[in-house]
């Protein structure tokens, strides 16, 4: 694993992807034992374009029929957070009465699985659970519990399986830190 640069920043190895491949079959596991026996596959709810390889690791561990929904939102703009989660696009009709499993990339302030655990209920899920492949407990202070949990993290900008700075590096299969 060498350095790699990302538009005007360079990025340097942080998390394997053989790390990352066991985090997704734990969390897997756990999931499986959760809702193998649901008499209704339950949903995942992928949240592009960042969870999209967790998402695609976790079908293929999962041992029963569950159903794939993804959903767009925004938050970020380059490094930064940028104010309030936005929609884009609409949510299925088909997840009402629905146990719908959020899967998110990384979770940090927590703001964007408040927006979407609340939206969801509201839509008529008959539950929401939200699963993260990585989460920044030093940042996250909400009172919503995170049901699966891939790996804690520090509070620092990284990119690679699925995460990006501003669109690029979500390709990297292990994951990078800014230098």
């Amino acid at each position: 694993m060498c350095s790699v640069k990302l538009h005007d920043k360079t990025f340097v190895p942080y998390i394997k992807n053989e790390e990352l491949m066991k985090a997704i079959a734990n969390v897997a596991e756990q999931i499986s034992a959760r809702h193998k026996d649901d008499p209704q596959p339950p949903v995942l709810l992928c949240v592009l374009n960042g969870a999209l390889p967790f998402t695609a690791e976790l079908l293929k561990l999962i041992d029963f029929p569950v159903e794939l929904h993804t959903v767009r939102l925004a938050s970020y703009s380059g490094t930064d957070s940028v104010g309030p989660v936005r929609m884009i696009g609409a949510l299925s009709s088909e997840l009402k009465g629905r146990n719908v499993i959020i899967c998110e990339d990384i979770v940090d302030t927590g703001k964007t699985m408040v927006f979407l655990h609340e939206l969801l209920l509201k839509e008529g899920a008959a539950s929401v659970e939200i699963c993260t492949m990585l989460l920044k407990p030093e940042v996250y202070k909400q009172p919503l519990a995170l049901d699966y949990v891939g790996m804690e993290i520090e509070n620092r900008f990284i990119v690679g399986f699925g995460l990006d700075y501003d669109q690029l590096g979500r390709n990297l299969n292990d994951i990078y830190i800014l230098e």
